[in-house]
C-alpha cells in the first residue's frame, strides 16, 4: 500500500496492532533547526517541513494500527526561543488545525491536547477546545498534542491536586496510590506509551513524559525530524517487537 503524504489518504484508525506494534507511541520530534542550518536555510523553514512529516506520520501510525500517537510539539521551556521564532511555531500550529482537523475528524480520528493551558492565548485556547470537543467520540487512533507541556510542571500540579483534597478532608494520605497520581496528570485516560521515540540522535527525555516513562521502550534514531519518514516509523515499530518488556520481571525464557 503506498502511504501519501496527505491526511486526506488517512485509513481508518483501527484500535491496536497486531502484537508487535506498540498500543501508544510517543515522539520528541527533534532536529528541525539542525535540518535547516545544514542547508543554510531559516530555522522556521525546518519547522514548515517538520509538520510535513507529522501528516506523513500521523497516516502510517494509523495504518499500522497504532491506537495512541504523542507528539511533542511545545514544551513550557520552548517559550524561551526567540520571538519570531515562537509566533512562526503558533502559526504553524494555527494552519496545521485549521488545514487538517476536519480530515482527522472525518477518518475517526481523536485529537488529545496535553499541557498547561494557563496563560494561553484565547485564540489558541478555543481552537484547543474545538479540536477536543469535536473529535470527542472517535474511536480511531487518539493523536494526542503535547503543547506547553512539562512533565516535571504536570507531576507538580498532580501534587498540589492531591494536597489541596487532604487538606480538605477528602482523601486519606493512605489512600493515594499511583493511580491517584495518574489520575490527575494531563495524560489522565491515556495509556502509557509503550514506545518513546527521540529524532536527531539525542538521548534524553527533555522533560517529556518522565512519570508515564518508567516502563516505556526508548528509541534513539539519528534521523533529523525532517528527514524521518514512513519507512523510518516501520523500522521503529520493528526494532519495538524485537524488545523482550518485562516490567521488572523475568524474561519469558528465562522463566520456563
Amino acid at each position: 500500500m503506498t502511504v501519501t503524504a496527505k491526511l486526506s489518504g488517512l485509513p481508518i484508525a483501527g484500535q491496536g496492532g497486531d502484537g508487535d506494534v506498540p498500543r501508544h507511541i510517543a515522539i520528541i520530534m527533534d532536529g528541525n533547526g539542525r535540518w535547516a542550518r545544514a542547508r543554510g536555510l531559516p530555522r522556521t523553514e525546518g519547522h514548515r517541513r517538520g509538520v510535513d512529516v507529522v501528516r506523513r506520520i500521523v497516516g502510517r501510525a494509523a495504518e499500522r494500527g497504532v491506537s495512541f500517537l504523542t507528539l511533542y510539539s511545545f514544551s513550557s521551556e520552548n517559550w524561551s526561543r526567540p520571538a519570531s521564532e515562537v509566533s512562526y511555531l503558533l502559526g504553524l500550529l494555527r494552519r496545521f488545525v485549521q488545514k487538517d482537523l476536519q480530515t482527522l475528524h472525518e477518518r475517526g480520528i481523536r485529537v488529545r491536547i496535553i499541557g498547561s493551558r494557563e496563560n494561553l492565548a484565547a485564540d489558541i485556547l478555543a481552537m484547543f477546545e474545538d479540536a477536543e470537543e469535536r473529535t470527542r467520540d472517535n474511536t480511531g487512533m487518539t493523536l494526542v498534542v503535547a503543547f506547553n507541556y512539562g512533565a516535571r510542571c504536570e507531576i507538580v500540579e498532580a501534587a498540589q491536586s492531591i494536597a489541596r483534597d487532604v487538606a480538605a478532608g477528602r482523601l486519606d494520605p493512605a489512600q493515594i496510590t499511583e493511580t491517584t497520581v495518574d489520575d490527575r496528570l494531563y495524560t489522565s485516560g491515556i495509556p502509557n506509551p509503550d514506545l518513546i521515540l527521540r529524532t536527531s540522535g539525542e538521548q534524553r527525555l527533555s522533560n517529556f513524559l518522565l512519570w508515564q516513562a518508567a516502563y516505556s521502550e526508548f528509541l534513539f534514531v539519528p534521523d533529523l525530524w525532517p528527514d524521518f519518514d514512513e519507512a523510518a516509523l516501520d523500522r521503529a515499530i520493528g526494532e519495538y517487537a524485537k524488545r523482550d518488556r518485562r516490567f521488572g520481571g523475568v524474561a519469558s525464557q528465562a522463566a520456563q
